[in-house]
């Protein structure tokens, strides 16, 4: 089974492989560091080639960074991460959770402390770029050789350091309109120059897409193709969300795919309009948590689960055209949702 080694060409603020593009990815989220964490087992039997965490992989909410180490330290204790830790290459990104405060953006005071511990805990090299930028821990990777037939670049944007303000809607129109709908307390943020990602992570980001791949996955703490439901989205910045879908079809990137965290529900979502082939996200959360007041999504397919579950990704590379299951599985492994496309099916450029 191919094992990737990594050589991270800091400049360039991603980390190239030396071996053939992976065919097993796995993806989860939200992991509460003092709850068992079964799932792991079931992970751990699939022996994937890479694991990408994808944001909550602990719950600090502290501005006390010796709590917060200590609960990194939790993680790192339990079984289960132990030995996804020996035998998978892990990959990782922060939300708000790890990020160290509930749905916190760029006013956090100890985002710079914080960013220490994390990139610590999940072994970043000393000289890597993620420790020493000035807007956040984003980063990319890219798997597999060639001119980008068997490539996979994997992009992780930091959706919190840069953060605007999410505006509140009244408690009043909460507790009455939004709440029974299954929907959270945020506003739209429309002003012009409302990002969650900032003009110079922006242009990092068109750079690494524009990268040649097969497959392009952003991997996103946040839910990207969702309709607004008031919890927090891209669909909270307009202006980030259109961008990205324009550039997608300006730039003619063939092969996007998106993977997400945070709800503490899973699910599939697909965009076709204004698009030249389906953009699929699959949304994966929680590895121990769950809720049950699922928010309305116009751009899902088939069910939700809100049962703990993790993502995955394979992608047979040896058919003529490749085919690409994608889709969730539960505490025992078994998927519960799924799909199968052909890699022609999101590459017409």
């Amino acid at each position: 089974m191919y094992k990737p080694i990594l050589f991270c060409f800091t400049l360039l603020l991603s980390c190239q492989v030396s071996a053939g593009a992976p065919t097993k990815i796995l993806f989860g989220s939200c992991a509460k560091q003092d709850k068992p964490i079964p799932i792991l087992n079931a992970i751990n039997a699939e022996q994937a080639d890479l694991f990408m965490f994808l944001g909550d992989n602990i719950y600090g909410d502290t501005e006390d960074m010796a709590l917060l180490a200590a609960k990194y330290q939790q993680l790192g204790n339990n079984p289960g991460f132990k030995q996804l830790r020996a035998n998978t290459p892990l990959i990782a990104i922060w939300d708000d959770h790890d990020y160290g405060e509930n749905d916190a953006g760029r006013e956090y005071p100890m985002k710079e402390a914080s960013r220490r511990i994390m990139l610590d805990f999940w072994q970043e090299p000393m000289d890597s770029p993620r420790r020493r930028q000035s807007d956040g821990i984003y980063t990319s990777y890219t798997y597999g050789q060639g001119q980008g037939q068997q490539i996979i670049r994997v992009i992780m944007p930091d959706l919190r350091w840069n953060r605007a303000a999410l505006p509140h809607v009244s408690e009043g129109e909460y507790e009455s309109k939004r709440k029974p709908a299954n929907m959270g307390p945020y506003q739209q943020n429309q002003e012009n120059n409302a990002s969650m990602l900032g003009e110079h992570q922006w242009q990092w980001l068109e750079q690494e897409l524009k990268k040649p791949a097969a497959i392009r996955i952003i991997a996103s703490s946040l839910q990207l193709l969702p309709q607004f439901t008031g919890w927090e989205a891209w669909a909270n910045f307009p202006a980030d969300r259109n961008r990205l879908l324009r550039l997608i079809r300006t730039a003619k990137l063939n092969g996007v795919m998106i993977v997400s965290g945070d709800t503490h529900w899973g699910e599939l979502s697909l965009v076709e309009q204004g698009l030249d082939y389906p953009l699929w996200e699959i949304t994966s959360s929680g590895l121990t948590e769950k809720w049950k007041a699922v928010s309305p999504n116009q751009h899902r397919q088939g069910d939700f689960t809100h049962e703990v579950n993790y993502g995955f990704l394979e992608i047979d590379w040896q058919a003529d055209d490749p085919v690409i299951h994608f889709g969730l599985r539960d505490v025992n492994g078994q998927q519960v949702i799924g799909r199968t496309i052909r890699l022609s099916a999101i590459s017409p450029y």
